[in-house]
């Protein structure tokens, strides 16, 4: 009688341990598929990120040789940093201080568009943004100066 409760009990620690290993496999492939999703997640915002801000740069271009519809153009730029703006939150790649400088830029875009769209400005919007698509850390600099140079206080 001992015996078969012993056996009976070696039986139940032997599935015990395969079924917590089992576990742990499948929830160390679980991890794995996460990391991988997300790291593509991110790769996939970032590609996004990169291509509204070649957007911004595209429609500044086009605002500064436009002849006709500025207003259109100047609200396709506010679209197009808007949307930039909303994927450069989603990055963990950049710091809080470069989603900050994106967010003032699209600020000052969206509210001081009487300044903003002075010829200077504009150009200074462009190499900022130019220089950020290359990857250049300078960028967010220009950008933050050119967010302190806009009068706040004032349209």
């Amino acid at each position: 009688m001992r015996s078969s409760q012993e056996s009976l009990m070696k039986r139940r620690m032997i599935s015990a341990i395969i079924l917590f290993v089992v576990t742990l496999v499948a929830m160390l492939v679980f991890v794995g598929l996460y990391i991988d999703e997300t790291k593509r997640t991110q790769e996939t915002y970032y590609v996004q990120y990169m291509a509204n801000l070649s957007h911004v740069s595209d429609d500044v271009a086009s605002y500064l040789d436009a002849e006709g519809d500025k207003d259109f153009r100047y609200v396709r730029l506010i679209s197009d940093m808007s949307s930039a703006n909303s994927f450069a939150f989603l990055l963990d790649r950049l710091s809080e201080d470069r989603k900050k400088t994106v967010n003032e830029l699209n600020a000052c875009i969206m509210r001081y568009p009487e300044q903003m769209r002075a010829e200077d400005k504009l150009t200074e919007l462009k190499t900022a943004v130019d220089d950020i698509r290359d990857g250049l850390d300078n960028g967010y600099e220009e950008a933050q100066a050119l967010v302190d140079s806009i009068d706040k206080l004032g349209h």
